[in-house]
């Protein structure tokens, strides 16, 4: 990733809670990003005046989005536990927001810039366990250090994903294909080359470059996912996390909710867990290569930080039993906020399914 968030170099169902396919510290600027509070990991039911909040989100997004300041808009909860529509906002310098939309309430999250994040100035935390930035005995675990040879970055393996009997490993567009610009079969390493001290990684490689989903770069897009495979194998890839991880995820997908508990184990921050906070956010993304509006994405809230710089492509999980796949990090802000694209959009659109459970 740039060195902004995730990377280390972030349809309307408005009768529903559930957003199905259908088918990062604070500034020390006064008006910067303000710490988020933790979230609230309430039984998951449906809000008052979600329908309401949906609907008004819809008419006004696009109008929001064209005033200075603001980066993207959600539905959220209030305090009371009642649905709102919420405006990100990149300080808050940004005047004139609305108190409501049609008579829904405006909750304003000032979130700084919306960033995609690989790896290529942070380094995680010292750990006495488990060194996810190191080379790892093939097969590799999910959840760990990895990149196209092409770039000096890292971001991560989200999981083993496969297609018949073929075997991917899955990540993010910036981390695999480097936002567009990597060529089918170009070499994906396990570390990620800023792991290798940027060393070509000759001898580290898990697979090959072999589809992605194109990321257009415009603030009138409607991207729904950032997305990569690299062609693998069972021997090259493993399909759990490291022992101090989640371990293996569940082959079966579950939608998104708000007040969702989840989890994922990242290159940078390990195992961490929050909170969905908004469903069918379309946000304004910065990548090194320009700025990607994106459509139908989670926005998720840590009790911590629950993702940095190198995270991108973790996979996010339910925080229970079953594990089931809910998101692809991808992004995220520098005062908290993770954005992540719905598991069923990635999938669908790479053709591919989870190995899991």
């Amino acid at each position: 990733m740039p060195k902004s968030f995730c990377g280390a170099r972030w349809v309307f169902a408005p009768l529903l809670l559930l957003v199905t396919l259908a088918l990062p510290s604070c500034s020390e600027d006064a008006n910067g990003p303000t710490s988020p509070a933790a979230p609230s990991l309430a039984v998951r039911v449906q809000p008052p005046g979600l329908a309401a909040a949906l609907a008004a989100q819809a008419r006004h997004t696009e109008r929001l989005l064209r005033t200075e300041g603001i980066v993207g808009t959600a539905v959220g909860l209030l305090a009371d536990g009642s649905a709102a529509v919420q405006i990100f906002t990149k300080t808050a310098r940004v005047r004139g927001l609305p108190p409501n939309l049609d008579g829904v309430p405006v909750s304003v999250v000032v979130t700084g810039d919306i960033r995609a994040i690989p790896a290529s100035a942070v380094r995680p935390a010292a750990t006495t366990r488990i060194n996810r930035t190191a080379k790892f005995a093939r097969p590799v675990p999910i959840g760990v250090s990895t990149g196209n040879q092409g770039q000096c970055s890292a971001g991560t393996i989200s999981a083993r994903v496969k297609s018949g009997s073929t075997y991917y490993a899955l990540s993010n567009n910036h981390v695999y294909a480097l936002e567009n610009k990597a060529k089918i079969g170009s070499n994906v390493l396990q570390p990620g080359r800023y792991d290798l001290n940027c060393a070509s990684g000759s001898g580290d490689e898990i697979g090959t470059l072999s589809k992605f989903v194109t990321i257009t770069f415009s603030t009138t897009a409607s991207n729904k996912v950032d997305a990569a495979i690299a062609l693998s194998s069972t021997s090259k890839l493993g399909r759990s996390t490291p022992a101090d991880g989640f371990g293996t995820p569940s082959a079966t997908t579950t939608s998104a909710a708000l007040n969702q508990a989840v989890q994922k184990y990242g290159r940078t921050t390990g195992l961490t867990k929050g909170s969905v906070v908004g469903i069918n956010a379309t946000i304004n993304v910065s990548y090194s290569s320009g700025t990607a509006r994106f459509v139908g994405q989670v926005v998720i809230l840590g009790s911590g930080q629950f993702s940095r710089a190198g995270d991108s492509g973790s996979l996010i999980v339910t925080n229970n039993a079953n594990k089931r796949p809910v998101g692809l990090l991808f992004a995220g802000s520098s005062n908290g906020y993770t954005f992540a694209n719905l598991i069923g959009a990635v999938l669908q659109a790479l053709g591919v399914t989870i190995d899991g459970t």
